[in-house]
């Protein structure tokens, strides 16, 4: 919003009709960005000499870049309308009637206005109009047969991106990895980007034959290869996963969006249908792993290098005898430094460090003598049952070693037991190097 007062201007508007306080408002146009801008002065401009010629006293000069179309959406021409209702203002300055209003809406706001003798006299470049019912009803004229025009404009709008669309033309701004062709001959027509249509098609062989994930793909282009947009900007995560479910790259596209209309289009594709398919498949079978697996010591480590977080992810190896090996992976998250170079380290390794730790903390810190007493009793109380209260074997509690059985916790419990256990720990772990120390 831009307030201007006259005496901003080299305009000497001298009152000759004192009863008539007008407010100069300029809306944008439905040009282009920088044509509307000159639109907007070119208003103000011819309007200004409009008022010095007929001695019009101009109080304020208001200018607007919201569309018209929709009811109270304008928070200036709002705000003009509430000072005419606190009697700021009685009349209202603008280059045409559709300035005012392109929609029932804010007509009817106006003519209210009228009717209650709060507004007095509108006038345009080429005409006037007062509270008399000709006047009114020829105002009200003008400005739905400028709603009738936007109407009718967007019925045409759609109806030219169907006949498109049915053409296989894409109906908009070409995705990432396409260019708009701007020759007359192929006008409406999209074609391949030299520069970004090679990554899109390697963004699909990563997670296909790499079993790359989303958000690895991501860093990829992010600080691997330092990919931006055509508007100069980094591709964002969401960015990454709505190229992986646009279709458009093998040929047919679905328009509007989850309307279920599909057309076939005649751009030349990046990828064929079978590696866009694969790489649904991928990315919806690491969802699945992603949401299902439980990791048991992430988020309970720090990264002794940056401070970073410490996630985990699994890795699988074909075997010489045609079988998988899974291992798991823990490594740092490089959330505060992408450029991290703290080594992984394998959960049975990790493991074996936390013996270490086992070793070197107090009994009581690992609260582990409660739930010690509470499981031998369990052993005990179901060997009674099943023998009918004579056991053939019982333990007894001192003869437990309360850190080993926080060792075969680690190794055999539970995710949830294992990070239980790590929980009663009052120092913090730092894996730095394929080892772990406690931190205070």
């Amino acid at each position: 919003m831009e307030t201007y007062t006259t005496a901003q201007f080299n305009h000497p508007i001298i009152s000759q009709v004192e009863k008539i306080k007008y407010v100069l408002y300029a809306r944008k146009s439905t040009e282009s960005e920088e044509r509307q801008v000159l639109s907007i002065d070119s208003q103000v401009k011819e309007m200004l000499q409009l008022a010095e010629r007929e001695g019009l006293e101009v109080v304020e000069i208001r200018k607007e870049s919201h569309s018209a179309k929709e009811s109270g959406q304008r928070p200036v021409y709002k705000e003009i309308l509430e000072d005419i209702r606190r009697g700021r203002f009685n009349g209202i300055l603008t280059w045409a009637p559709d300035r005012l209003s392109r929609n029932a809406g804010d007509l009817g706001s106006v003519v209210d206005l009228m009717d209650q003798q709060l507004l007095l006299e509108i006038r345009t470049y080429g005409q006037h109009f007062k509270n008399s019912p000709n006047e009114k009803f020829l105002l009200m004229i003008l400005c739905s047969q400028a709603k009738l025009e936007n109407d009718n404009r967007g019925i045409n709008v759609k109806r030219g991106l169907r006949t498109r669309v049915e053409m296989g033309l894409w109906p908009g701004m070409a995705p990432l990895g396409y260019l708009n062709q701007k020759l007359m001959d192929r006008k409406c027509q999209i074609v391949i980007d030299p520069d970004r249509a090679p990554i899109i098609k390697k963004m699909f062989e990563k997670v296909v034959y790499e079993h790359w994930s989303g958000r690895k793909v991501y860093n990829w282009l992010r600080f691997d290869l330092n990919f931006y947009t055509r508007g100069n900007k980094p591709l964002t995560l969401s960015g990454v996963y709505r190229i992986f479910n646009m279709s458009i790259y093998y040929g047919p596209f679905e328009y509007p969006r989850n309307s279920d209309n599909w057309y076939q289009g005649n751009h030349t594709p990046i990828i064929t249908q079978e590696l866009f398919e694969k790489a649904q498949a991928q990315l919806k079978r690491d969802r699945i792993v992603r949401e299902n697996r439980e990791f048991a010591f992430t988020k309970l480590f720090t990264c002794g290098m940056c401070q970073s977080g410490i996630t985990a992810q699994e890795k699988y190896k074909e075997l010489k005898d045609g079988t998988t090996a899974k291992y798991v992976y823990y490594s740092c998250s490089k959330a505060r430094d992408r450029n991290c170079k703290n080594k992984y380290i394998r959960e049975e390794e990790l493991i074996d460090e936390l013996f270490k730790v086992i070793d070197k903390v107090s009994i009581n810190e690992l609260g582990m003598r409660i739930k010690l007493e509470e499981e031998i009793k369990r052993f005990n109380r179901l060997q009674r049952l099943a023998t009918k209260g004579t056991p053939k074997y019982s333990i007894n509690e001192d003869d437990v070693n309360t850190r080993e059985y926080a060792k075969y916790v680690l190794r055999e419990g539970t995710p949830l037991e294992k990070r239980e256990l790590l929980g009663h720990l009052r120092s913090r772990l730092v894996l730095n190097d394929k080892k772990i120390t406690l931190v205070e």
